[in-house]
């Protein structure tokens, strides 16, 4: 039994206890049950209290029930003996309680919290809404709008702003279960009848709300299936009776598990859990101490990086080559700090503790007191080879050196310095401070506890760290390439950079691959290319974005790149210039012309981008299909509600299909390119899946 009972002077106490965070498991359930008919049967029980051992209350329902169902009772017929319970019920909340575990507390008769608890209904990230009873209670207690919002974003509430909203009746100090054992003698006390949040009415909502919220939802949370139906329920509740609504939330629930996305992004919850796992990583390694870090070069990816460090509180120098690039780097950090102190997400004191871990320096012999040296200066080894000359020369034994490329082999990186295991790549996105993505570099020499240390430091600065292996491009760029290489090469045969990107934003990406490269500069681009041997690329796939760097024009930068940009003004506008050297372009390769359903885009550049990530996988690039969805979910903008790359390609498409493509490329495109991976052939013909790998 995963709980037990006890009675302090007329209060009951159901205790579950099921570490490491009380999951609502069936033994759980069970627990809850069992509590309440031993309450009922004792007399001197007057009130009762749920409370959860341990470092918090229920935070939601059992993971492994996911696959097979739970087992009965099942939550929504637990939380409904709650309603049937004759004495007051009283949640005592500490740490976190989400989605089962809130809809528990919401089942209870009141609510007292911890000051630092956080309360949340986050199914609607699983694809799925909350199914036992909370799209019907929480618009009870804490109105339409609120629990709206709260459901339809999934996002913590922080225990205080819950009691505002009035989904949590008391907030306490100290021991929450006292509090609550208080707080129910109370109750008892002032001889209320039992105030069952069922039974409460639900606030009034003016005319038109639930068309206008629909609208709004539809925009904020393009492309997804289960907000609308959070909508649907809510709307339940405040015009049906209880009963129908619980009817109408549980009917909505199964449409929302019937759904593909649900399976997508549950698929995405458990990869993101998978990711740290490292295969072979000796068991016992630890991490070494990382209390002040350096970052060379205080450009847009060096700043980012370095704001990172600052958000979590280590100390960080940025090396620049002058004084005038170290104050202009400073100053584009602390331009940031202040826009998001505008919006109410920073206060002022935070800013300046923020702007005051930052150092910056001319010199490198300041980084010798680093336990992480990150450079990110331009993406050349000549560049780095000095870089990393200069950093062996001064960084303190056991500091480990990374390096931020995004296609250089970190093997080589690591041969310019005497201290090869205390090299790998860290590969930051685009903006660092803010995309979740940090590519975790593993080169041939780098040491376990390098390597581990890496992953502490991604959870630290709240990143997802997915390690690679070192490979031209690693995990995220080696395969976009074939994806870039597609959409270039479209366009030469007749579609538009317009309309590529139209496609794949349709398709759920945030931004089309034409702007994104606008985004992130051509030149990155340009400066790759010329750094590899010829024959390793699509020479046609270039050739565009050659011509328009070689005329000048970089991307948003320099406000001309594929598209024209207005000054100040990020919105893409198509751009005769471009389409002119596109024309040239189709005639040097003689391209014929023709038109593309926007179909045929997309399975065009994301099969390419499947097909590459599956040599990804035979060549051990990477530990898992899954952890390629996560690098390009958290990395690239994958829609989450797609499940990543490889899993969109095995469920939407599936394997055969795909291979059957893929093949049908090779016969009108050419091999070169188009060559089925050995891996899904394998896949295919032995009737396997990736997991299987």
């Amino acid at each position: 039994m995963a709980g037990r009972f006890e009675v302090r002077d007329g209060v009951g106490i159901v205790w579950v206890d099921n570490p490491p965070v009380n999951a609502i498991s069936h033994a759980v359930r069970l627990a809850l049950l069992d509590g309440l008919r031993q309450a009922a049967a004792d007399d001197s029980v007057k009130a009762v209290v749920i409370a959860c051992s341990g470092r918090t209350f229920m935070a939601g329902a059992d993971i492994t029930e996911f696959a097979s169902g739970p087992k009965a009772p099942n939550l929504p017929e637990v939380i409904a003996e709650f309603d049937r319970f004759g004495k007051p019920l009283v949640a005592a909340i500490h740490g976190t309680a989400f989605g089962g575990g809130f809809e528990v507390a919401l089942g209870c008769h009141y609510r007292v919290a911890d000051a630092r608890a956080q309360v949340g209904l986050p199914e609607v990230k699983l694809g799925i809404l909350p199914g036992a009873g909370g799209t019907q209670r929480l618009p009870r207690v804490a109105g339409v709008e609120a629990a709206l919002n709260a459901m339809v974003s999934g996002d913590p509430v922080p225990a205080k702003v819950a009691a505002r909203m009035g989904a949590i009746d008391r907030i306490v100090e100290g021991d929450v279960t006292e509090g609550a054992v208080a707080f129910a003698r109370e109750v008892v006390a002032d001889g209320a009848k039992l105030r069952r949040v069922r039974d409460l009415p639900v606030p009034p909502v003016p005319e038109g709300f639930f068309a206008e919220a629909r609208k709004r939802v539809a925009k904020e949370r393009r492309n997804l299936f289960s907000p609308q139906r959070i909508v649907d329920a809510v709307e339940a509740a405040a015009t049906l009776d209880f009963d129908a609504g619980i009817a109408r939330e549980g009917a909505l629930f199964m449409e929302c598990m019937k759904n593909s996305q649900a399976k997508a992004l549950q698929h995405v919850f458990f990869a993101e859990r998978q990711v740290s796992k490292i295969p072979g990583l000796p068991d016992g390694v630890k991490p070494r101490a990382i209390n002040k870090v350096a970052v060379i070069g205080a450009g847009t990816m060096g700043g980012g990086i370095a704001m990172n460090f600052a958000n979590a509180g280590i100390p960080v120098t940025i090396l620049e080559m002058s004084q005038e690039a170290a104050d202009r780097g400073l100053g584009i950090i602390k331009k940031n700090y202040d826009a998001t102190a505008a919006k109410g997400r920073l206060t002022q004191e935070q800013v300046d503790t923020r702007m005051g871990l930052l150092r910056p320096t001319l010199s490198y012999d300041d980084l010798s007191d680093a336990d992480l040296v990150i450079e990110a200066v331009f993406e050349t080894l000549e560049v780095k080879k000095k870089v990393f000359e200069q950093l062996d020369r001064v960084a303190k034994p056991g500091a480990i050196l990374a390096s931020n490329t995004s296609y250089l082999s970190i093997d080589t990186i690591a041969g310019y310095t005497k201290r090869p295991g205390d090299v790998l790549g860290m590969h930051f996105f685009s903006p660092a401070n803010v995309m979740k993505l940090l590519e975790i570099v593993r080169g041939a020499q780098t040491a376990p506890d390098v390597l581990a240390t890496a992953l502490d430091v991604a959870k630290r600065i709240k990143k997802v760290g997915v390690v690679a292996g070192n490979a031209h491009g690693f995990i995220g760029n080696r395969m976009l390439e074939g994806y870039g290489r597609e959409a270039n090469i479209l366009v030469l045969e007749g579609a538009t950079p317009q309309q590529v990107d139209k496609a794949l934003v349709d398709f759920g990406m945030p931004m089309g691959l034409f702007q994104m490269m606008d985004l992130a500069g051509l030149d990155i681009g340009y400066k790759s290319r010329k750094d590899r041997e010829p024959g390793s690329f699509d020479p046609r796939s270039g050739r565009v974005a050659d011509l328009l760097v070689e005329a000048g024009r970089l991307g948003q930068k320099t406000q001309a790149g594929i598209y024209d940009y207005a000054p100040g003004d990020r919105t893409p506008r198509p751009s005769e210039v471009t389409a002119g050297f596109i024309k040239q372009a189709a005639q040097e390769f003689g391209l014929p012309q023709r038109t593309f359903t926007d179909q045929e885009i997309v399975e065009r550049c994301f099969l390419a981008l499947f097909n590459i990530g599956c040599e990804v996988l035979r060549e051990g690039m990477a530990y898992r299909a899954s952890d390629i969805d996560i690098t390009y979910l958290y990395g690239y903008g994958f829609p989450a509600y797609r499940g990543g790359p490889m899993f969109w390609a095995e469920n939407e498409v599936g394997l055969a299909n795909a291979l059957e493509k893929i093949r049908g490329y090779a016969e009108t495109y050419g091999a070169r390119w188009w060559t089925p991976s050995p891996l899904l052939e394998r896949l295919v013909a032995e009737g396997k899946r990736l997991k299987d790998l």
